[in-house]
């Protein structure tokens, strides 16, 4: 079967299952809906681990399927003055990237969807929950196999509408409906930027299509630092830094924790938050010909990771710290790309997908067991109850502090190893805030282990009695996601420990136009000719990693009066960081409150004032105008009228006199004239 040429199949299966979920998911059975749904994610990944197979027999690694043009045009005139004919297709492009984006989507999706059946089982709205988790497939799936960006947009788009759907899926409370609009809301900010971006490379390109967009800016007709390119890039950046969490429009995230935790795992951990820095790689030529957006990329992507951190230290809720977590590990990814090193951002979004996934479905498996309860401080002691969960937890543990062999050691390693060798002149600045977040990591990963499965019970005592594993439903995923979390990093295994790093090899040619573009700039990475070096930051790495892991057994297991007295003394930073820095208060207090709600009230008072009062002055004016004709008509004209007429009744009142109507009395009179007539005559 040729799976290349079947690639618009992919989306489409997941499609199907959320529209039967729509029309007929009601009337039907649990056990049909846990079939359907995700079997069609099933299906999406075994299509498209065909087409990626496929692909690697190419010599070119491209391949192209558009359906048809879906959105026709006229001419168009570019930057330059040419004319172009422009429209967008429906077609789907697999390369390297999206051939990564696309199996990580689809064999994590599916075995979230695994997860799901267990512990969404016994939940009302059962086959809502899948149809949206299957919409939102479709929706992550045109917007990683899209060939343009106005259909990436389209998926872009989709997977905020699935957001909303699935994060507010318990609609009943209100909290989480409120999660909900706050993600949609922040979102749609941030797509404000990516909309704006959207039309300047159409302006400039005459075209929305990637491989064309890539081949016109690598041209070499087009200077390195062109302000078009960083308003470009800064337009996309806007709506990356929705997408992907990134400081200040991050706060939706954790607060999406309100939705199931598979939700957690799936959109909120692997997916949909890597959307924008897969958008970033994907627009990899358009940053390097703006050195100054990279600099603002990467600058916000290693303040967003350390910033984040601090916080996920300081948090009770399991699942707000793996959230904050989450935003942290993105600041990486962000950084990678911003420092030019966009494969070292992807091989991070690979391993992250493995690993966070794996703590939030992990995360799930532990509040499960606890009949809802998600308090830290109301766990301990579970690590021989859920050993499953333990165990895999475990794993997971050790693969995002960066610990060898495990898969985050090889993808957060070389980050910090690209970051330091990259042209931007703050690099030591930036791998030192990626050093010290490395060692947070480690820490507040750790605090979660040792307060969750070790030390003494703090369980509620009606809890107690009701622990138990997962059932296998839920156990067989954690197995797979440990697995990859444990070996998913040996495929980029460097060069330095004797590896070739197939995943770097793998993405080359999607990359290759942009090494170029900073080659010619003199803002390639100069890597060292020895490993020697590299060899002593993988030291420091580990050994930071090792360091807040210590930290986390000292304050948090071995000495947890240590860690009260520590909380005690520094009750203001403490206070400061349990509460999140009061971002959200300031936005509350400034933006929502102040700027939307009182700039309402002041769009509401010049509307009734302004607005309304001219609408109604010309209205008053209307009828003052109105009532003045009237009383004009009435008692000027009216009057003159009146008067004419009196007049003349008056005048002609003799006249009246004369005139009777009678034939007698007009005979009489002409009787008189005639005598009176002929006496003037005779007497004069």
């Amino acid at each position: 079967m040729n799976f290349l040429e079947s690639i618009w199949l992919i989306p489409l299966f997941p499609a199907a299952g959320a529209l039967i979920m729509l029309l007929f998911g009601k009337k039907l059975p649990n056990k049909i809906v846990s079939i359907i749904c995700p079997g069609s994610v099933l299906i999406s990944f075994i299509f498209a681990l065909g087409a990626v197979m496929q692909l690697s027999g190419l010599a070119e690694r491209r391949y192209e399927k558009i359906l048809y043009t879906w959105l026709p045009s006229a001419g168009f005139h570019m930057a330059n003055g040419d004319m172009s004919r422009i429209g967008a297709d429906w077609g789907f492009l697999l390369d390297p990237l999206s051939s990564v984006m696309v199996l990580v989507v689809t064999g994590v999706g599916f075995l979230i969807h695994v997860y799901s059946v267990g512990y969404m089982g016994h939940e009302g709205g059962y086959y809502r929950f899948f149809g949206y988790l299957n919409l939102f497939m479709f929706s992550m799936l045109t917007l990683v196999l899209g060939n343009n960006y106005l259909l990436l947009f389209v998926g872009w788009e989709g997977v905020g509408l699935c957001s909303y759907l699935l994060i507010g899926f318990y609609f009943h409370k209100k909290s989480a409906g409120d999660a909900g609009k706050k993600a949609f809301v922040v979102n749609r900010i941030g797509d404000g930027g990516f909309v704006l971006g959207m039309f300047l490379i159409l302006a400039t390109f005459g075209t929305l299509r990637f491989t064309s967009v890539t081949e016109q800016a690598a041209s070499g007709h087009f200077s390195i630092g062109d302000p078009v390119f960083t308003l470009i890039a800064l337009g996309l950046f806007v709506g990356a830094m929705g997408k992907s969490a990134q400081f200040p429009l991050y706060v939706w995230l954790p607060d999406a924790m309100e939705g199931p935790t598979p939700v957690s795992a799936l959109i909120h951990a692997a997916t949909m938050v890597t959307a924008g820095v897969y958008m970033i790689a994907r627009s990899n030529v358009l940053y390097t010909l703006s050195p100054d957006a990279m600099a603002v990329v990467a600058s916000v992507g290693a303040f967003t990771a350390l910033f984040a951190a601090t916080i996920g230290i300081a948090q009770n809720d399991i699942k707000k710290v793996l959230a904050y977590s989450t935003v942290s590990q993105l600041g990486y990814m962000v950084l990678a790309c911003g420092v030019g090193a966009f494969g070292a951002g992807i091989f991070h979004l690979m391993t992250h997908a493995f690993f966070k996934a794996l703590l939030f479905l992990g995360a799930g498996s532990v509040i499960h067991a606890l009949s809802g309860e998600q308090d830290l401080y109301k766990m301990g002691a579970l690590k021989n109850k859920i050993p499953v969960t333990y165990g895999t937890f475990m794993v997971a543990s050790l693969a995002i502090i960066g610990l060898p062999p495990f898969a985050g050691f090889f993808s957060k390693d070389e980050i910090l190893w690209l970051t330091w060798n990259s042209s931007v002149g703050i690099s030591w600045l930036l791998w030192m805030i990626g050093f010290i977040t490395a060692g947070l990591t480690a820490c507040y990963i750790w605090r979660l282990v040792f307060l969750a499965f070790f030390g003494k019970s703090r369980v509620d005592h009606h809890v107690e009695h009701h622990i138990h594993e997962s059932p296998k439903s839920m156990t067989i995923p954690l197995i797979v996601l440990a697995v990859l979390s444990a070996i998913g990093g040996w495929i980029g295994w460097p060069a330095a420990l004797g590896g070739s790093n197939r995943l770097e090899h793998w993405l080359e040619p999607v990359f290759e136009p942009s090494h170029h573009i900073l080659a010619a700039g003199g803002h390639a990475a100069e890597l060292a000719a020895s490993h020697a070096q590299e060899y002593m930051f993988m030291g420091l790495s580990v050994a930071v990693a090792c360091f807040g892991v210590f930290l986390a057994y000292y304050f948090f297991l071995k000495n947890p009066a240590a860690s009260e007295s520590l909380a005690t003394n520094f009750s203001g930073i403490h206070r400061v960081l349990q509460n999140k820095y009061y971002v959200d208060e300031f936005y509350n207090k400034y933006l929502v409150e102040g700027f939307c709600k009182g700039g309402g009230n002041a769009l509401w008072r010049f509307d009734s004032s302004v607005i309304d009062g001219g609408v109604n002055g010309s209205a008053w004016l209307t009828r003052l105008f109105s009532r003045a004709s009237i009383w004009w008509d009435t008692w000027v004209i009216d009057g003159f009228v009146r008067a004419s007429a009196f007049a003349v009744r008056v005048l002609s009142y003799p006249v009246r006199l004369l005139q009777t109507g009678l034939v007698q009395g007009s005979a009489l009179f002409i009787l008189f004239g005639i005598l009176i007539f002929m006496s003037y005559f005779l007497l004069g």
